[in-house]
C-alpha cells in the first residue's frame, strides 16, 4: 500500500472561524440587498435568513460530529464514502467541486463589478462584446484575473499566510458593517419609515419569506469549508462545531445589518424600482456621501477577499482528497516541495475561474444558481452519514466501531436531511418561488452529463482499488472507525 500524502497542521481556531464566516459572506451581503428585498421585503429577507441560519445550525450538528470523527481533507466527499461508498463519494465531490469553483469565479467578477460602479470610465476601456444583455469589458477581465492570481499565490504560500489574512479581512469587514449601520441609523436623513412596507405588496408573506429561505444554501455556503481544511487543524477537531455555529451566527447578523442599513437609507421600493446596478451603494452614498461609499467598498472588498481565499482553500483541498483517492488525476494530490500545499489544485481553481469574466455576469449567475443544488446535495450526504452512524439503541446491527448511541442527534440529522431535500425541492420543483431558470437547469444537466461521462471513463480503475486501501487513502485508516461520544 503506497504512502498517503498529508498536509501540514497550521490552521489556528480563529483562522478556521474566519474561513467559515468569510466564505459565507462573500460579495452577496453588500451587492444583493435590493435584489433580495424585491422578492422578500426588508423583514421577509431578515426572517428568511434567520430561518436559514437555524436550519444551517441543525445541519452543522452533523458536520461537527463527522469532522471530529474524520478530520481529513475532502469533507463531504469523505462522509459520503463512509456511509454509501465510492460511487456516492464521487457524486458528492463532483457537485461540490463545481459549486466551489463557481463561487471563486463569482467573487472575482464581483470585485471587477465594484470597480465598474466606482470607476466606470476606467472599466469601460477595451469594450469586447455583449452576452445576455451584459457588456463585457477587457478591464473587467484583467482586474478579475489579477485578483485571482494574487490569491492563488497567497494560498500556494500556505495556510499560515492565507489563514492569518482571512482573520484580518473578517475583522475589518465586521467593523465596516457595524460602522455603516450605526452611521446610517444615526443620520437625520435616514428613518425607520423607509423600511415600510415590510414585505412586497405583490406576493404573500409566506412566499416572500420562503423565497429567501430557499437561497440559504447559497447564502451560508462556506461554513462547510471547515471540514475541507480539517486535516490542517493545529487544534482538536472537537472545537470545529462551536466555530461553525459562531460563524453562522455572525453571518446571519451581518446579512441582517446590511438589509437594515440599506432599507433605512432610502425607501426600498423606490430603490428596487430604479434597478441600479448596485442599489446598496446608491442608498449609502445618498446618506453618508463619499465616506459611506468608501466604508462600503472596503467592507465589500474584504467580503470578496475572504470568499476568494476561503473557496480557493476548500476547492483545492477537495481536489486534493479526490486525487488522493485516485478518482481524478494524481497530479492534484501533489504538494509543493517548499510550502507543502496542494498547489496544483490551487492553480487549477484560480486559472479556471479566470474564464468566468469572459462570459459576462448574467451567464455566470446561471451557473452559480445551479451550484446551489450541489451544495444542498453535499448537505444531504453529510446528514445522511451522521444519521447512519447515530443509533437509537444497541439494537440489531449495532457496531461499536461504526455506530454511536445518540437519539437526540439522530433526530437532528434526520431534520437536516429533510431540510436539505427541501432546499433541493425549492430549486427544482416547478412553481416554487425559487425554481431555477431555464439557463441554470441547462447548466445543471450539462454538468451531470459531464460527470457521468467522466465517471464511466474512471469507473473500472476506481472499482479495482481494494476497500482497505481506499479507506486508508480517504480517511487515513484501513477501517472506518467513528469517534464515540
Amino acid at each position: 500500500m503506497e504512502e498517503r500524502t498529508k498536509l501540514k497542521k497550521t490552521l489556528k481556531p480563529s483562522w478556521v472561524w474566519a474561513i467559515a464566516l468569510g466564505s459565507s459572506i462573500g460579495w452577496g451581503a453588500f451587492v444583493q440587498p435590493t435584489v433580495w428585498m424585491k422578492d422578500g421585503g426588508p423583514l421577509g429577507v431578515i426572517i428568511g435568513f434567520l430561518i436559514g441560519a437555524a436550519l444551517m445550525m441543525l445541519i452543522a450538528v452533523s458536520y461537527g460530529f463527522l469532522i471530529k470523527s474524520f478530520p481529513v481533507s475532502g469533507g463531504e466527499f469523505a462522509y459520503a464514502f463512509v456511509s454509501l461508498g465510492r460511487t456516492h463519494a464521487f457524486i458528492c465531490g463532483w457537485f461540490l467541486t463545481l459549486g466551489y469553483i463557481c463561487i471563486v469565479a463569482l467573487n472575482a467578477s464581483a470585485f471587477a463589478l465594484m470597480f465598474k460602479f466606482i470607476f466606470p470610465k476606467l472599466i469601460e476601456h477595451l469594450p469586447l462584446y455583449q452576452i445576455a444583455g451584459w457588456d463585457v469589458y477587457g478591464m473587467e477581465v484583467i482586474i478579475a484575473s489579477v485578483v485571482l492570481l494574487i490569491f492563488g499565490y497567497i494560498n500556494v504560500r500556505g495556510t499560515g499566510l492565507s489563514g492569518r489574512m482571512q482573520f484580518i479581512f473578517c475583522v475589518i469587514m465586521l467593523v465596516g458593517v457595524a460602522g455603516l449601520t450605526l452611521l446610517i441609523g444615526g443620520s437625520p436623513e435616514s428613518t425607520l419609515e423607509n423600511v415600510k412596507p415590510y414585505f412586497p405588496s405583490n406576493t404573500t408573506t409566506f412566499a416572500a419569506i420562503i423565497s429567501i429561505v430557499a437561497i440559504a444554501p447559497w447564502a451560508y455556503v462556506g461554513f462547510d469549508n471547515v471540514p475541507q481544511a480539517a486535516e490542517e487543524f493545529n487544534f482538536s477537531s472537537k472545537k470545529a462545531f462551536s466555530l461553525i455555529i459562531l460563524a453562522i451566527l455572525f453571518s446571519a447578523l451581518l446579512y441582517s445589518f446590511m438589509i437594515i442599513a440599506t432599507s433605512m437609507a432610502a425607501p426600498w421600493e423606490a430603490l428596487v424600482a430604479e434597478g441600479h446596478i448596485w442599489g446598496t451603494a446608491i442608498a449609502v452614498q445618498d446618506v453618508l456621501g463619499t465616506m459611506g461609499l468608501v466604508i462600503l467598498a472596503v467592507a465589500l472588498s474584504m467580503g470578496i477577499f475572504t470568499g476568494l481565499n476561503g473557496f480557493i482553500i476548500s476547492s483545492s483541498r477537495l481536489l486534493f482528497a479526490m486525487s488522493r483517492a485516485k478518482i481524478i488525476p494524481e497530479i492534484f494530490s501533489k504538494v509543493h516541495p517548499k510550502y507543502k500545499t496542494p498547489y496544483v489544485g490551487i492553480l487549477f481553481t484560480s486559472v479556471l475561474a479566470m474564464f468566468a469574466p469572459w462570459f459576462g455576469r448574467e451567464a455566470l449567475l446561471w451557473v452559480v444558481d445551479m451550484s446551489s443544488i450541489g451544495v444542498s446535495i453535499a448537505y444531504f450526504y453529510t446528514c445522511f452519514t451522521a444519521n447512519s452512524i447515530f443509533k437509537w439503541s444497541m439494537g440489531t446491527g449495532f457496531n461499536p466501531g461504526r455506530h454511536v448511541i445518540a437519539p437526540g442527534k439522530k433526530i437532528i440529522a434526520i431534520v437536516g436531511m429533510l431540510a436539505s431535500l427541501t432546499f433541493i425541492g425549492l430549486l427544482l420543483v416547478p412553481g416554487s418561488p425559487a425554481f431555477l431558470g431555464i439557463e441554470s437547469r441547462i447548466a445543471l444537466i450539462a454538468w451531470i452529463v459531464l460527470g457521468v461521462v467522466f465517471y464511466l471513463i474512471k469507473r473500472t480503475e476506481f472499482m479495482k482499488i481494494p476497500t482497505e486501501e481506499l479507506n486508508y487513502l480517504i480517511l487515513g485508516n484501513k477501517k472506518i472507525d467513528v469517534e464515540n461520544e
